[in-house]
């Protein structure tokens, strides 16, 4: 495995290792409450490192295996529903260049 991965080979990744290791995917149903629990410890981390909350005694302080772990549901809700994540995130920057290229520019609360 290289070290550099286009988000379709991450994808794919995902669907081999699930086919290989997983025996099948969960439900879309149940991959979507593991993605809001993914997130959920996310925030987590992020409230800890970057907010008012303080770390627990031998809490994970590396918000990066969390973020690992939205992708990889992502991915897989992604494959169960036919998603082509490359297509979705081209598509999508596309959306906001055409709906925001001139809004957060003029946005006076971000260029303070």
């Amino acid at each position: 495995m290289t070290n550099d991965l286009t988000i379709r080979e991450a994808q794919q990744l995902v669907d081999q290792w699930i086919k290989k290791y997983g025996v099948r995917y969960f439900s879309e149903l149940t991959n979507m409450a593991c993605l809001t629990e993914e997130v959920g410890e996310l925030a987590r981390i992020m409230a800890r490192k970057y907010g008012d909350q303080s770390f627990k005694e031998g809490e994970t302080q590396d918000p990066s295996d969390e973020m690992a772990d939205v992708l990889w549901v992502l991915f897989c809700l992604a494959n169960q529903t036919g998603v082509d994540m490359t297509e979705a995130i081209l598509k999508n920057i596309e959306k906001k260049t055409q709906r925001d290229k001139e809004r957060h520019k003029n946005n006076k609360k971000l260029t303070k």
